[in-house]
């Protein structure tokens, strides 16, 4: 008999063995522990039924048993698998060093990858926001203090191209975490909520979605709290939105139960967090005392702007660094800066209920200064500059062809049901936007994730029908908070810019929270504040960043980023309430530089033009592999595109070469240019060639030849026209059909000139 023990669990003296003559035998104090690390449970299950008859299954126990948690999530034939592992080592941080991948499967829908390795490359797009929605729904809900590395990986293992697993994927890393030892206040539900026609959709499939008002995600624990918010509208009203987040958060509910149910099943023990030392609670005692008076100088000086506060607190970080340096001979230097961190972000938070008013002397519903301007530079499209604060946003439009609209890659196609985009905005955050010196290159993750939350911002105000690709660039040049926001409003000025016909002017304000738990009930809350636009360093140390985009009238987009473990119902409607006021008062300071799109057209703004070309003309207008489309966009910068079989769409730079595109192609039509043929007329045909299927013919000197068939020769059966005696060169009469409506062909035949008389001529024998 041979028993097989890991090298680590060895070392760990996990095992204890007694040897016999005969067997070994495991000691009873450990054979427990062994038998369930080798013979796991079996596999549990729990199911969430929602209102409208669907189900959603979760189970364990299965997959990957040698992670810290595992979880698969059903909703149809879609099925997402979770794992999640956590250090048993602290790390260095102090901050929780949680990382999410979420990864996309062509082999889940039965695709094969269409790169040259066909294989899965680098993270999607698509890959990308989905990681960070589920990142957002899950980090609200470690504990204080837990600072080990934390990885969770999403994996799609079948989609039915009906239902999107990123809702599978948060509650799937949900119920992982549940069931694995890892210390999470959780479990969390999360679902999707559609509105069409006056009624609210649960989890609504792709179909649905392409039909919907609004697609919402929300995630809310046990307590009807929310931790996340997302939303993409078609400029929902108000009212609307809230019933669908008050349907959802009720929703979630069934999911929090189901995973509550497997957790009892197959839950492990959690693990203890280190609890804080006396040593370090001296030193943020002393820090306290030192810096709390000076920081509260700080804070309370409306005259300092982002670098001047940020030197000033520095500068009291250092001098009480350098201060301890020579009272403690053995200095813990990070547990110094964290406990400054901690006296930092209290004073802060504390002035602002003392107050009611905040570190620049706003009071708490008030806009930073806003300005405006529009058409910087004649040579773009759309150009648009929108300061806030000392946040700074420029915006370019770009108007292009059809043939530059934006490609999907396979699953994003099949989850989203479009293959490309038409409209697309990116987003741009350079360090030196924050006095920083840092990496510059392809968009980093927050980016991605900012630049997609403008985007879908705007998207509702951009006609669907537009003849051109909108490509929206925003470059953020200066920050203290809510970039994104302002890149909404930047955006919306510049596309009025450039005379692309929006539905209403947008804008994006941030609203901030600041609240103060009971020391009776660390769960409830006992006071809080809202702000609005907040700034930086609001965002650093609050407890919310509520973003929220749309029109006077409604609401295009909106994320909650939540810090703490849930925020009542309340607040986040009252959060809404605030959001929607700014907009409105934000809107009505960018009407002051430009209200509506531009009507007069810049000269060089592109333009578009249909043509007509006979079917019949279209070989001789394409030319020997698409060469004279070649030629023109060569010449002029033109995209000629085929519209259908007789069309054909001109897209221009601008106007003058238009006119260039336009006389070049006058003049390929002009060479294949025929007389007015009557219906039913009678011409002459010469015969160019004898053919066995009939003779080819013209009935002008310019005119390619065409086919006379056999069967229009004669009214007899013809097999060759050598039996009638007919050569190249002689001239026939044939009566004019006009030209086949598919193929453009010109119908010709002699047969219907053959009366009687001469059919039976014909039928005579010669003498």
């Amino acid at each position: 008999m041979a028993v097989f023990v890991s090298p680590k669990l060895f070392k760990q003296n996990k095992f204890a063995f007694v040897f016999n003559k005969s067997h070994i035998k495991i000691s009873s104090a450990l054979n427990a522990k062994f038998s369930t690390n080798i013979h796991p449970k079996k596999n549990a299950e729990s199911v969430a039924k929602f209102t409208n008859g669907t189900e959603m299954k979760i189970s364990s126990g299965k997959y990957a048993r040698l992670a810290d948690g595992c979880a698969t999530a059903t909703l149809g034939d879609t099925t997402v698998m979770s794992t999640v592992v956590s250090k048993t080592q602290a790390s260095s941080s102090s901050f929780l060093p949680l990382v999410v991948d979420y990864r996309q499967k062509s082999a889940a829908a039965g695709r094969i990858p269409m790169n040259f390795l066909r294989r899965e490359l680098g993270p999607s797009e698509n890959e990308i926001l989905t990681s960070r929605l589920i990142d957002r729904s899950l980090r609200p809900l470690f504990p204080q203090g837990y600072c080990f590395d934390t990885q969770i990986i999403c994996n799609m293992l079948a989609i039915d191209n009906l239902n999107d697993p990123d809702i599978l994927s948060i509650n799937s890393a949900s119920a992982a975490l549940a069931i694995s030892d890892i210390p999470w206040n959780g479990p969390v539900g999360a679902v999707r909520v559609g509105f069409a026609s006056n009624e609210l959709l649960i989890n609504p499939n792709r179909r649905d979605l392409q039909q919907t008002q609004l697609n919402l995600i929300v995630a809310g624990t046990k307590q009807n709290h929310v931790v996340m918010l997302e939303a993409t509208a078609e400029n929902i009203l108000e009212p609307d939105l809230k019933k669908a987040i008050k349907t959802g958060i009720k929703e979630c509910q069934n999911i929090v139960h189901s995973i509550q149910e497997l957790q009892k099943m197959i839950g492990k023990p959690k693990r203890e967090i280190p609890l804080e030392t006396d040593n370090q609670k001296e030193i943020t005692d002393t820090v306290k005392l030192l810096a709390n008076m000076k920081l509260r100088e700080i804070f309370m000086d409306s005259s300092h702007d982002k670098l001047s506060r940020d030197e000033a607190v520095n500068k009291l970080k250092t001098d009480i660094l350098e201060s301890m340096k020579r009272s403690y001979s053995d200095l813990d230097v990070t547990a110094v800066v964290n406990a400054f961190n901690v006296v930092c972000r209290e004073t802060f938070r504390s002035l602002i209920f003392e107050n009611n008013s905040r570190c620049d002397g706003r009071t708490l519903e008030e806009l930073r200064k806003i300005s405006c301007e529009v058409d910087l530079y004649k040579p773009l499209h759309g150009s648009a500059l929108f300061q806030r604060g000392q946040t700074q946003v420029f915006c370019t439009v770009t108007l292009d062809s059809a043939d530059s609209a934006l490609k999907l890659d396979t699953i994003s196609m099949l989850t989203s049901g479009f293959k490309e985009k038409n409209f697309f905005l990116h987003y741009e955050f350079p360090p030196f936007a924050t006095n920083d010196v840092g990496r510059s290159g392809p968009a980093g993750r927050r980016e991605l994730g900012h630049g997609a939350l403008a985007e879908r911002g705007l998207r509702a105000i951009v006609p669907r029908d537009y003849p051109f690709t909108i490509r929206l660039t925003s470059e953020v040049l200066e920050s203290n908070g809510s970039s994104s926001m302002a890149s909404v409003c930047a955006g919306s000025l510049a596309l009025m810019d450039a005379g692309v016909p929006i539905s209403a002017a947008a804008a994006g304000v941030a609203i901030g929270l600041v609240t103060k738990y009971s020391q009776e009930n660390p769960d409830v809350i006992e006071d809080y504040r809202i702000l609005t636009d907040i700034l930086g360093i609001e965002d650093y140390m609050g407890d919310m960043d509520f973003k929220v985009a749309g029109t006077k009238k409604g609401i295009t987009s909106l994320q909650a980023d939540i810090k703490v473990p849930g925020l009542p119902l309340k607040i986040i409607m009252e959060s809404l309430e605030a959001a929607s006021n700014a907009k409105s008062e934000i809107v009505g300071i960018m009407n002051q530089a430009i209200c509506s799109p531009r009507r007069e057209k810049k000269l060089n703004m592109p333009v578009t033009e249909n043509i007509e070309v006979p079917i019949h003309q279209r070989a001789k207008f394409l030319g020997l592999g698409g060469g004279n489309l070649k030629k023109i966009l060569v010449e002029t910068g033109v995209h000629v595109n085929a519209v259908d079989e007789t069309t054909f769409s001109l897209f221009a730079p601008n106007e003058t070469a238009m006119r260039e595109a336009k006389e070049m192609i006058e003049q390929i039509l002009k060479k294949d240019r025929e007389p007015t043929l009557e219906f039913g007329g009678i011409y002459k045909a010469k015969i160019t060639e004898l053919r066995d299927t009939g003779v080819m013919v013209t009935l002008y000197p310019t005119m390619p030849p065409t086919l006379l068939h056999n069967s229009q020769l004669d009214q007899r059966q013809v097999n060759h026209p050598s039996a009638l005696g007919l050569e190249v060169g002689q001239e026939l009469q044939v009566k004019y059909f006009g030209r086949d409506p598919v193929s453009g062909v010109m119908r010709l035949s002699r047969k219907v000139l053959q009366g009687p008389v001469n059919l039976v001529r014909n039928l005579m024998p010669s003498s």
